[in-house]
């Protein structure tokens, strides 16, 4: 990728305050990290495409040749093969002649495969971009009568029987239409209520639909690819289509695909794959382009929600990769999957280069869909020490990661991935993954507030939302030379000062069952560029980790995924009023409220919303009364049921 060209804008590091919504993690399935042995390989191009029809996998692309294992003999199979989910045997009865490459391909109504793509015939006869065929043989559908002009088809969706298709082409079945279209999947005969043109590409090349999506409930489109216009109004390089009655661009765009990147005659669009969540209430983007963030979503991971309206749409949330690209994104189970040539997640602070807060992932990653950080999931995009000859490690794609009914199918253009060979394709399994349960701040609106008061001591302090009981002195010989802590289901988050470490201080964590705290452990070597010493309080809440810090006057806010104990990288100001944070002194979240000691010494109480704006008002804060002998003054305060 091409690195920014000047140090200022490596600097230019996205902050600001909250967005309106809040999206709090869920439970989500990991596949395994360990890919299937019994895949086929190929040996050129790229693996595209993938669809299943019955126990059959088929798999598309620009590839040429196939094999059954490394050290099977090549066999000349051109663009499309099938072969047995199950034991992974390459088909010898599914033989189709394609001349150019297969795109995207969807299992079709009636026990169909249609494949888009590249190529002008099959099977010798005339089939522009566009097929349907019998999936035990490879014949041609001869009824079903989908075609474009041959440009080329980029994508298809299938929701129902309709048939959604991107591409570059000028007419489907015959028909004007520019770049998107929509088929009745089960004749191919074309829609004609469906009138949505991508049109006037950017810098005067030629338009194109790159990628699509339907939401699970048929009612959304979401478009991205080279045009600037959709029906005549401005959308740059991505849009929303209304499906629930007559097709209809919706009221929505974003400026942030506009800017140029990095090259804009090499990155004419960056847009380069979107996906809807399960409940169709957001969609992902991952783009490529190099420079150019955060003024544009280059070289970036975002989520949008798709019912906002109106011009000037913001992510939810971006997850940089520090100049690399993503090629594809799939949603599953609870988790986005990115597939690319990136190095990094989390790293907005650098080019071309890990910065402050990087997050090592090789090519390929999963993340929250919550904060768009990285879980715990690393495979990597690398092969073995003893990898074929003639094969690569690694390529500058990963054109489809598709969600099988058995695990997650990657299609990429070299042949290493979690340390072993796999040419051109292979496949995560959902056997042997794992259930990311959240972790969460304590829910109960009554427990004990915790306060340090000495090297090794608590204050241990019952407290009802409102009110104070009566102090214990607790002993916490693991708890020394403590800052600013946060409670998390079964631990504690805290800053320790450790000498030897690059800032002085780390986040450790100890478990905590309302005993004794347990010996610390460092929450993960990926945070070591930050410093918790200067926090003043913290509090974990959905994902966020709200803190005060010291020097400054104002709530802020880091992502941290509790699933591999990630710090975000972007800090982000949270809009409050008349509370003066400079003078906090600890904090804890208690069933809505904010509870905060300060530099006088006095415990206090205030609404929290992080959906409002403000988020905290200080007009609505109240005086705790206080606990005999007990002095709020320390950033080392935090709540717990035990």
């Amino acid at each position: 990728m091409v690195a920014l060209v000047t140090a200022a804008a490596v600097l230019a590091v996205p902050t600001g305050t909250s967005a309106a919504v809040v999206p709090a993690p869920e439970s989500a399935t990991l596949v395994s990290a360990n890919p299937a042995d019994a895949t086929p390989h190929a040996k050129d191009g790229e693996t595209r495409a993938f669809a299943q029809v019955g126990s059959t996998v088929y798999v598309g692309g620009s590839f040429t040749q196939i094999r059954q294992t490394a050290s099977a003999a090549w066999t000349t199979r051109r663009y499309l093969f099938g072969y047995d989910r199950t034991s992974g045997t390459i088909s010898t009865t599914f033989l189709p002649v394609l001349d150019g490459a297969v795109n995207t391909m969807v299992a079709g109504p009636g026990g169909t495969l249609i494949v888009g793509g590249t190529f002008k015939t099959v099977n010798g006869v005339a089939r522009k971009n566009l097929v349907a065929l019998d999936p035990a043989t490879g014949e041609i559908v001869d009824s079903w009568v989908g075609r474009s002009d041959g440009g080329t088809v980029r994508d298809l969706a299938l929701h129902g029987n309709w048939l959604y298709v991107a591409g570059a082409f000028n007419w489907l079945n015959g028909t004007a239409h520019v770049g998107l279209g929509r088929l009745n999947a089960t004749t191919g005969a074309i829609d004609p209520t469906f009138v949505v043109d991508a049109t006037v590409g950017r810098r005067g090349t030629t338009p194109y639909a790159w990628t699509l999506d339907v939401s699970p409930d048929g009612g959304t489109l979401v478009v991205g690819g080279n045009f600037t216009l959709v029906n005549g109004l401005p959308r740059n390089q991505m849009a929303l289509v209304d499906l629930s009655g007559t097709p209809t661009v919706l009221d929505w765009s974003t400026e942030k695909f506009v800017a140029p990147c990095a090259d804009p005659t090499t990155f004419v669009h960056y847009v380069q794959d979107v996906k809807f969540g399960a409940d169709g209430t957001w969609f992902v983007v991952g783009t490529n382009g190099g420079a150019g963030w955060p003024a544009a979503y280059c070289d970036a991971l975002v989520r949008f929600e798709t019912a906002a309206r109106g011009a000037g749409q913001l992510a939810t949330w971006a997850d940089y990769t520090g100049n690399d690209t993503i090629t594809s994104v799939e949603v599953a189970d609870n988790v986005i999957y990115l597939g690319g040539h990136f190095r990094w997640l989390n790293n907005p602070n650098a080019s071309d280069a890990a910065g402050n807060g990087a997050v090592d992932r090789l090519g390929i990653a999963a993340v929250t869909p919550a904060t768009g950080m990285p879980v715990n999931w690393n495979p990597r995009r690398s092969g073995s020490a003893s990898m074929p000859a003639g094969t690569s490690n690694w390529g500058s794609s990963v054109p489809v990661l598709w969600r099988g009914s058995d695990g997650l199918y990657f299609g990429h253009n070299s042949d290493g991935m979690g340390n072993e060979y796999h040419g051109r394709l292979g496949m995560f399994p959902l056997a042997g993954g794992r259930t990311i349960t959240p972790k969460n701040a304590p829910t109960e609106t009554a427990g004990n507030l915790y306060v340090g008061t000495g090297a090794g001591t608590l204050a241990k302090v019952p407290f009802d939302g409102a009110s104070l009981g009566t102090p214990t002195t607790v002993s916490q010989p693991q708890y020394t030379a403590a800052g600013a802590t946060w409670r998390v289901a079964d631990r504690i988050y805290w800053s320790h000062t450790v000498a030897g470490t690059p800032t002085g201080s780390r986040i450790d964590i100890s478990l905590f069952n309302g005993a004794a705290i347990g010996a610390p452990w460092e929450a993960s070597g990926y945070n070591d560029w930050y410093n918790p010493a200067l926090l003043t309080g913290a509090f974990y809440l959905d994902g966020r980790l709200y803190y005060t810090r010291t020097g400054a006057n104002a709530l802020y806010y880091r992502y941290f995924e509790i699933d591999g104990n990630y710090l975000g990288a972007t800090e982000f100001t949270l809009p409050t009023a008349g509370v003066t944070w400079s003078t906090v002194r600890g904090m804890a979240w208690v069933a809505g409220r904010v509870v905060y000691g300060a530099t006088d010494g006095t415990l206090r109480s205030v609404p929290f919303d992080p959906t409002a704006v403000p988020a905290v008002a200080g007009a609505a804060a109240t005086v705790v009364p206080p606990a005999a002998g007990v002095t709020w003054s320390t950033p080392s305060t935090f709540f717990s049921v035990q």
